[in-house]
């Protein structure tokens, strides 16, 4: 049996959101959310009718950067599959960093857990 610690070092099973600020170009109506669970980091960008979500698998992120500006941060998050970034802009920078610290975690995570069939 795997018990799991609820203490600050552990990220919760769900995962996390972070929103992007409504001060920053494209995010004042719907703002971009980015969702990181165990497996896959998503861009969530609601529109009038619906949304629009890109994912990617936590094993097929490849690299995250980080952008710093005066206030906001932009992430990218590139996949070993080829296909386009996650990008997104208005996040403030202890998120972004959070962000990229909860992809190595989950990533770590399923290095060392063994291969299901």
């Amino acid at each position: 049996m795997h018990m799991k610690s609820s203490g600050p070092s552990q990220p919760p099973a769900s995962g996390e959101t972070f929103t992007a600020s409504r001060l920053t170009r494209g995010n004042l109506l719907f703002p971009v959310r980015i969702v990181v669970t165990p497996l896959h980091v998503s861009r969530v960008k609601p529109r009038l009718f619906g949304t629009t979500d890109e994912s990617i698998a936590i094993a097929q992120v490849a690299s995250v950067g980080i952008t710093t500006g005066i206030i906001w941060s932009q992430i990218r998050i590139d996949s070993t599959g080829g296909s386009d970034p996650i990008t997104s802009h208005g996040h403030r920078k202890r998120d972004a960093i959070r962000i990229r610290e909860l992809i190595e975690t989950y990533q770590a995570g399923r290095e060392t857990a063994p291969a299901r069939q």
